[in-house]
């Protein structure tokens, strides 16, 4: 059995979500809204799925997506990126591992920041890669040049940059960007940006790639989902967006692992990515307004949260609370005596993990929100 998969243990995320569902918790931990998304995006892929073809669409994703995901990113960010340039994956996560299967070599050394996806770390031990670990803190979460030169070497190939970022719900800014961007073109590396939250973001903030810095145009690998734009977690479609030479070796890497997506799903996330930018501007709005419930309850409660500019996930500080525990024995004891599940967050560490600090989702209907609070007033 390969090691780096038999030390691992089940997700946290299942593991709470599980735990939930059993004890009847309120589940404020795994990350998905309770609402059903939208209903023209869904009446197309029903529509497509009666209609169209069932069969095995191109290896590469459909036609009328990777040109509605070309055309998305050139409305909404200003990217002029072609079809051609597009690659549809099973999921952001498919694409995360085709990108780090197809870029990394037995010995390269890859520079990721902590909190991370729980995902990355595995799938780079998988591809042989040496895990660099940048440790960012609340409650800016700020990348600097010297955590960056403290894990560069010689044998950098590869940074993978979360932005917006889970679980701190914070994003890059235009000083970090240019930092990173430099630190790329400085050490001849590829970047991965997950950038799965980019329309999840808050108070008129608007999200900037990596891919528009000066000089990364040919060195970086954006990666989007139609589950996080439509609110449809369980859809599973997503798409790596990369330069020819870089989107050739992508693909070779995507069609030995699931081939291809489903083409009703696909007509469905192309359908919904032409949709008028009020779709987008309610979307936010409306989890924003989620984002302050939760947070006007919490503070009322006496919790400390932090900044949230972006995500579906608000933080708080325990300590800053008064809360004399750490954050795994904070969220036991919720779960277990208050009935609300969370995510410590210390959870998304590898190393030297932040241990005060629990992440709750906001993306619920308002009387959810509403009995999650109500069952908190209890605090131990």
């Amino acid at each position: 059995m390969n090691p780096v998969y038999t030390k691992l243990g089940t997700t946290i995320f299942e593991a709470m979500s599980a735990r939930a569902r059993a004890s009847g918790a309120i589940n404020l931990g795994q990350g998905f809204p309770d609402g059903r998304g939208p209903e023209d995006v869904l009446a197309e892929a029903a529509r497509a799925l009666i209609e169209d073809s069932n069969q095995y669409p191109p290896m590469l994703g459909t036609a009328p997506l990777r040109q509605a995901v070309a055309e998305h990113y050139r409305v909404h960010q200003g990217l002029d990126l072609a079809p051609e340039e597009v690659v549809v994956t099973s999921g952001a996560t498919e694409a995360l591992a085709c990108a780090i299967f197809a870029l990394v070599s037995p010995g390269d050394e890859v520079v990721m920041f902590q909190p991370l996806y729980d995902a990355y770390l595995p799938l780079v031990e998988r591809a042989g890669g040496v895990a660099r670990l940048v440790r960012l803190a609340p409650p800016e979460w700020r990348i600097t040049a010297e955590t960056l030169a403290a894990v560069a070497s010689d044998k950098t190939r590869l940074i993978i940059l979360n932005s917006p970022l889970n679980p701190a719900g914070a994003l890059a800014t235009p000083q970090e960007l240019a930092l990173l961007a430099d630190f790329c073109i400085s050490h001849d590396c590829v970047a991965i940006c997950d950038e799965v939250w980019e329309h999840v973001v808050f108070d008129g903030a608007q999200h900037r790639s990596l891919i528009a810095q000066p000089g990364m145009r040919t060195r970086t690998v954006k990666i989007g989902s139609a589950g996080k734009i439509f609110s449809l977690t369980g859809w599973k479609v997503g798409w790596m967006c990369a330069a020819p030479p870089l989107a050739a070796v992508l693909a070779k890497a995507h069609q030995f692992l699931t081939f291809t997506t489903a083409p009703n799903l696909q007509a469905g996330a192309a359908y919904g990515l032409g949709k008028h930018i009020a779709y987008f501007e309610g979307m936010r709005a409306g989890y924003q307004r989620s984002r302050d419930r939760l947070r006007g309850g919490l503070e009322r409660l006496g919790y400390a949260v932090l900044p949230c500019a972006s995500t579906y996930f608000l933080n708080v500080d325990l300590t800053a609370s008064g809360v004399d525990m750490g954050d795994v024995a904070f969220a036991e004891w919720l779960i277990e005596e208050a009935g609300v599940a969370t995510i410590p967050v210390s959870a998304f560490y590898a190393q030297a993990p932040v241990t005060n600090v629990v992440r709750l989702c906001f993306a619920k209907q308002d009387a959810t929100l509403d009995a999650a609070l109500e069952r908190m007033t209890r605090r131990p």
